[in-house]
């Protein structure tokens, strides 16, 4: 997911997908170590992707004080 689509999404989309992506790692994680991901690579970029929402969520909760 990129920045500008993050950017676009209102607090409450945001964490929303926020909590998805979070599921989605831990799963990832778990099916990881029982037998390998075709593209682990993908566990990693679902973590990254998390710490951008993350950054932008509280971007957009400071801006809102």
């Amino acid at each position: 997911m990129k920045t500008s689509e993050i950017v676009e999404m209102t607090i409450s989309e945001i964490e929303e997908r926020l909590d998805a992506q979070k599921a989605e790692l831990t799963r990832m994680k778990l099916n990881h170590h029982i037998s390998p991901l075709e593209n682990p690579m993908k566990i990693r970029e679902t973590r990254r992707n998390i710490a951008r929402m993350l950054t932008i969520l509280r971007q957009k909760q400071v801006n809102e004080k």
